[in-house]
């Protein structure tokens, strides 16, 4: 895993296909499975479109046209120097939406990428069905309990269960913890995030090792941790109160919200914090036994859920 491994390796053979979409004038990467509705797959931190696997397959077989995306910066996507900003990235997704040939998608997330989902009925809300977000509340209701815990120390913080995103802030250092040893460290928080029964599964092993080496990609550790960085810096900034503002109101697409509940990064007062911006139909659950990857470490009641709300 000492070299650097191609982006085309995360190319992975499976019943779908491959195939590269240009949209707000990048290049992007996507998995294509099924006929019908448009289902768009957003992946997370440190990750790429393969975590949607289970999902892929799922969702074609009950009937949708699901898609699985490597953001930008991500996988075999484009890794442009700038524009990993809330709204560059939300265009991101309501171009994709449309260069796919669809006026609305459903939009499904994971961390990260259930934040972008939020943002993209916030900022786009014409292209967006519906919002189903895993272990991603709403973006406001996030940046509340970060800071209303800035400075507590007390346990149950979440500025401290997102302690990655503050070390993401210095320059060229975290790109090195990211990538080190092979990038060692991402299986390292994967383990830290996931349930117990997750990390002692079979699948386990092969599903971190796909990961580390879609990280040591170039450019994909810099742009990943560039999602970070402006999270956080635009707190300080203008752009961040005008996110704010644009992200105030309610979301009136249906919204399917599902965590775990020994998730570490989104703690349980911050899963209950969304309800203010929810403005239609809307569905929260939570599943035992089960941290930051719902849809890793429980596939089939993830999809069971997922397929159920949308056909709702």
């Amino acid at each position: 895993m000492r070299s650097r491994p191609d982006p085309s390796t995360v190319r992975v053979d499976g019943p779908w296909a491959h195939r590269d979409v240009y949209a707000n004038g990048i290049r992007l990467h996507v998995a294509e499975t099924g006929e019908g509705p448009l289902v768009l797959l957003l992946h997370g931190f440190a990750e790429f479109w393969w975590t949607w696997r289970h999902q892929l397959t799922a969702l074609g077989d009950a009937g949708y046209r699901a898609i699985a995306v490597d953001l930008r910066g991500y996988g075999d996507s484009d890794k442009p120097p700038r524009g990993y900003d809330a709204w560059t990235l939300a265009g991101d997704v309501a171009g994709l939406v449309k260069s796919l040939g669809e006026d609305r998608a459903h939009l499904v997330g994971h961390g990260w990428g259930g934040l972008l989902a939020w943002t993209v009925a916030g900022l786009h809300p014409r292209v967006v069905h519906s919002v189903s977000a895993l272990s991603a509340p709403h973006p406001l209701a996030l940046r509340s309990q970060i800071r209303r815990t800035a400075l507590r120390r007390r346990p149950n913080n979440q500025a401290r269960a997102l302690g990655h995103v503050f070390r993401a802030q210095l320059p060229l250092a975290p790109e090195r913890w990211l990538t080190r040893d092979g990038a060692t460290t991402v299986e390292a928080l994967v383990r830290a995030w996931s349930g117990p029964q997750w990390t002692q599964a079979p699948e386990f092993a092969d599903t971190v090792a796909r990961y580390r080496r879609a990280v040591l990609v170039p450019g994909a550790a810099h742009s990943a941790l560039e999602y970070y960085r402006w999270a956080l810096r635009s707190q300080v900034r203008s752009e961040g109160r005008r996110f704010g503002e644009a992200m105030a109101r309610k979301i009136e697409a249906p919204v399917l919200q599902l965590y775990g509940v020994d998730d570490p990064c989104i703690l349980a007062r911050t899963r209950d914090a969304s309800g203010p911006w929810l403005g239609g139909r809307a569905e929260k659950h939570v599943l035992p036994a089960i941290g930051h990857f719902p849809h890793e470490e429980a596939p089939a009641a993830t999809n069971a859920l997922l397929t159920a709300f949308l056909k709702n």
